[in-house]
């Protein structure tokens, strides 16, 4: 069962397999999990620096007249599982998966000029923060997130956004936001915010650049249930702000492209889930193979099997999601209950107890913020009309 290369070796392309081969080599060279994650940022900075910089990650998805190279979902996926095969902590996700796309899809081209090229040659990272720590609602994975209940609805709480009382283009935000991956580090926050009052109400995405915000900001990194991924709790008082792209004449718009954003995320959180389960097989197996467990009877090794067709299945969804056409593939979320569920049964096999550790806070950590595999597939369900007319 040797899962160097994948099930299917021969479906990935020389520069794939140079992707793979190299990233693996560079994550190899660092310890294994439970990975340091004592620095300020909750990443390895020097580490980072050769993940973007060098191997060229956060170029991959981006577009070339920004500075990328235009390779898109399927290449970021392989590097994204390789990443979870290590459980590497690094402002890849919140970057690259989360901000990045709505950036590209929503902002002016003078923002998009702006931003993508810092983020291209990873001069600058990114967080998405979004009220009351419902990311898996924001990004429509686990509910509509039409219905503005994820973000305040206009009411108290939230984040509540106002123009700015000199009468320019500018905004102020005020209200706090939770669970916000690298939000206490990144060099650009993206928040969700409510304006218009009650009436007119709509939630519009607004960029903040910590370096000019003043003392009304306020990150404050959070001990998480993954110790490899870094939430932060974003406090904002009247912090100034820009609005990303234009106001929409259909706040529609805004929320259409946070969930076309989450479909694609899953994809590759399924992917760091898929190497994540891969890891923890490899782990068992090396216990099996050098007699470090007593549980050396037939009866393992047929487990030991089923848990590899299950991840390999999870993984072939996964890249089968990562190759559908146009943005938001609808098969991303399943993909991701598919590979939560298989990470869960691998880490469950994981001998001994320390290092399952681990492999389970990763996959509880993602369920708590993107949704567990049941309102997964059922949100899944009503989009594509499985279980009646289909949602919005």
């Amino acid at each position: 069962m040797d899962t160097a290369e994948g099930a299917d070796p021969a479906a990935l392309t020389e520069e794939q397999r140079e992707i793979r081969r190299t990233l693996r080599d560079l994550l190899d060279q660092h310890t294994g999990p439970p990975a340091d994650t004592t620095a300020p940022q909750g990443y390895d900075p020097a580490l980072w620096a050769r993940m973007a910089g060098e191997l060229g990650l956060t170029r991959l998805a981006l577009p070339e007249e920004y500075g990328g190279t235009g390779r898109g979902t399927p290449e970021l996926a392989l590097a994204c599982e390789e990443t979870g095969r290590a459980l590497a902590p690094s402002p890849l996700l919140a970057t690259s998966v989360l901000t990045a796309p709505l950036v590209a899809a929503l902002g002016t081209p003078e923002q998009r000029a702006e931003l993508l090229p810092r983020i291209a040659d990873s001069t600058l990272t990114c967080a998405l923060a979004v009220p009351g720590g419902s990311l898996g609602h924001a990004l429509g994975l686990t509910g509509d997130n039409t219905t503005g209940a994820w973000s305040g609805d206009g009411r108290a709480g939230g984040v509540q956004a106002r123009p700015a009382p000199d009468g320019g283009d500018g905004w102020l935000l005020y209200g706090e936001a939770e669970q916000v991956l690298d939000g206490h580090s990144a060099g650009l926050l993206l928040v969700a915010a409510h304006t218009g009052g009650f009436a007119r109400s709509r939630t519009l995405l607004y960029l903040v650049r910590p370096d000019d915000a003043g003392p009304g900001l306020v990150r404050t990194r959070r001990a998480g249930l993954d110790p490899t991924r870094s939430p932060a709790r974003v406090q904002l008082r009247d912090v100034p702000a820009a609005l990303l792209g234009e106001d929409p004449a259909d706040p529609a718009d805004i929320t259409r492209a946070l969930a076309a954003a989450g479909r694609t995320a899953a994809v590759l959180l399924a992917a760091e889930a898929v190497g994540a389960a891969r890891g923890a097989l490899e782990r068992t197996r090396g216990h099996l193979r050098t007699g470090a467990t007593d549980d050396s009877r037939p009866s393992a090794r047929y487990r030991l099997a089923d848990l590899y067709v299950q991840v390999e299945a999870a993984r072939t969804l996964t890249y089968c999601a990562a190759r559908e056409p146009g943005p938001g593939p609808e098969s991303g979320p399943l993909a991701l209950a598919q590979a939560l569920e298989a990470l869960r049964a691998a880490a469950g096999e994981s001998v001994p107890a320390y290092d399952a550790h681990p492999y389970f806070r990763r996959a509880a950590a993602d369920e708590l913020l993107f949704g567990p595999a049941g309102r997964l597939r059922a949100r899944a369900a009503e989009r594509t009309g499985l279980l009646g007319e289909a949602a919005a």
